[in-house]
């Protein structure tokens, strides 16, 4: 493979960080079987490096379990669980962790090497700083989460689950679009704003989307008002207005009324975009590009509705949770077409309006 000293691009580069991202996605995934089956308490105590070892015999597993039932969560939703039900949380938890740390060390012994062989495109060093940093700090972000649940509540604060989400689907788009830039080079045409500025409001729209089903997940919002097209036969339910600006963060009618609503919009917006690449016959990529997010917004719609209505069991939520990934990174992929797409693709007249 060419070497770049410092250069445009450099391919091996861009393999690593889409490897990368590949890992987030699964982590992804794993962190919504984790809350899902009730397992993000099981460990109480956040030990970075000593911390990825398990348990290793009995009194080991016995001092876990004891940790465990000190918490709230056992005393009122698991009490009389047995250590081979608790084994079974636990496992869900540890993986977790684990694939944290195997993301953290996949990602920054690579690029000390690429550094050291001067192999990084010298632009990009700096993104990738930051995306490790970020790594680390999701890190922290992750036990100021589970820490929410040790004492007074019985699993984590909603808001706090979805900036642990957010954060990892930033650190996964990061890695989409820095890939793509170490595949390509930099280049410095781009398309009118307008263009720009409508598939960014879209990925916009897919990222906030995707934090309000963190707050879903987080209020246990997908396990109640689970008829469709209504809520329990009324466009909203009662929501608790007492709770003041909290009711959007905790309040289950609500959270899930506004998944809903944005969802419905993102549908709309989404559509409406693909069918403007159409009619202005945008180029190959973007217009493929469009019609794919559209399309992957759709089938991520009818996965929400068959999770809804069938009271999220395990396997639908965790497909559900892995396409709303795959659905942010086709519209990452989209913003990323269009900002390095030739201007002159475009004619004179009515196709050189933006969105």
């Amino acid at each position: 493979m060419k070497r770049f000293i410092g250069g445009d691009q450099n391919r091996a580069v861009a393999i690593w960080l889409f490897s990368c991202a590949v890992l987030v996605f699964a982590m992804v995934v794993v962190g919504g079987v984790t809350r899902l089956t009730g397992s993000g308490l099981s460990i109480t105590e956040w030990k970075p490096i000593m911390g990825a070892l398990p348990p290793m015999n009995a009194d080991d597993w016995n001092a876990a379990f004891e940790k465990y039932r000190a918490i709230p969560q056992y005393a009122q939703v698991n009490a009389g669980m047995s250590l081979a039900e608790f084994q079974g949380i636990f496992w869900w938890e540890w993986a977790h962790r684990l694939l944290g740390r195997v993301i953290g060390a996949a990602f920054a012994l690579p690029f000390a090497v690429f550094l050291i062989l001067r192999q990084m495109p010298r632009r990009l060093i700096v993104r990738c700083a930051v995306l490790l940093a970020l790594g680390g700090l999701q890190g922290l972000i992750g036990w100021w989460m589970v820490s929410s649940g040790l004492s007074e509540r019985v699993d984590v604060a909603p808001e706090r689950l979805t900036v642990h989400l957010g954060l990892a689907l930033a650190i996964f788009m990061g890695l989409i679009w820095t890939g793509l830039e170490a595949w390509n080079g930099e280049s410095h045409s781009r398309l009118p704003v307008g263009w720009s500025r409508g598939a960014t409001v879209l990925l916009g729209a897919v990222f906030v989307q995707c934090l309000l089903g963190g707050l879903v997940a987080g209020a246990k919002a997908g396990f109640v008002y689970t008829d469709w097209p209504l809520m329990n036969g009324a466009f909203l339910p009662p929501v608790e207005w007492s709770r003041g600006g909290l009711a959007f963060l905790h309040d289950q009618a609500l959270v899930q009324f506004n998944h809903r609503i944005w969802a419905y919009g993102l549908l709309i917006g989404g559509t409406v975009y693909a069918v403007q690449a159409w009619r202005w016959r945008l180029a190959e990529g973007l217009g493929a590009a469009a019609f794919a997010v559209a399309a992957a917004l759709w089938l991520q719609a009818g996965l929400g509705i068959a999770t809804l209505m069938n009271a999220t069991p395990l396997w639908l939520g965790a497909l559900h949770q892995a396409g709303a990934a795959l659905v942010l990174a086709a519209a990452t992929v989209n913003l990323w077409l269009v900002r390095r797409s030739q201007a002159r693709l475009f004619t004179s007249g009515p196709r050189s309006r933006g969105l």
